[in-house]
């Protein structure tokens, strides 16, 4: 059964969704949990703006403090074990789905669960889809969590 399961969280509903899926699952097969935050810091390396980037990181570290908290209460709540951290991006090519996947492969997880926010055509080839990424080259099983409430539309 699992017994190193990752939850990727970046503080959305489907990632909150996610991480409290893994903490049931954890508590019925004594599993540890490793909730995991990923800074992005892609747009330091392209972005050419007016803005302070050390400011712009210090932010982002702080919400992710915060969600890994949130991760940890909840794992402790459940009498689960948590081994939370926060990875960063390393360069202009090293994305979040790369980032997700090399910590995954740090801790041995057997299952990787995330949220997916569940966007389609034009946004999702701008965007791209962190979740599918981390589906098509996971070394291991994959549980996507949409958002809760989250309908498939179906076209006629």
């Amino acid at each position: 059964m699992y017994q190193n399961i990752l939850v990727a969280l970046d503080g959305s509903s489907s990632s909150k969704r996610a991480l409290k899926e893994v903490v049931r699952l954890a508590a019925v097969t004594k599993g540890v949990v490793h909730p995991v935050y990923v800074v992005d810091k892609t747009p330091l390396f392209s972005y050419g703006g007016y803005y302070d980037p050390i400011t712009f990181i210090d932010a982002v570290r702080k919400d992710g403090r915060s969600v890994l908290e949130d991760a940890e209460r909840a794992c402790a709540a459940a009498d689960v074990q948590c081994r939370a951290e926060m990875v960063e991006s390393n360069s202009l090519s090293d994305d979040v789905a790369s980032a997700v996947l090399r910590h995954a492969r740090l801790v041995h997880a057997d299952l990787i669960v995330m949220g997916t926010h569940g966007r389609r055509g034009a946004r999702r080839l701008v965007i791209g889809s962190v979740a599918e990424q981390v589906l098509r080259f996971s070394h291991c099983p994959v549980l996507l969590m949409r958002e809760e409430g989250a309908r498939e539309s179906i076209a006629i």
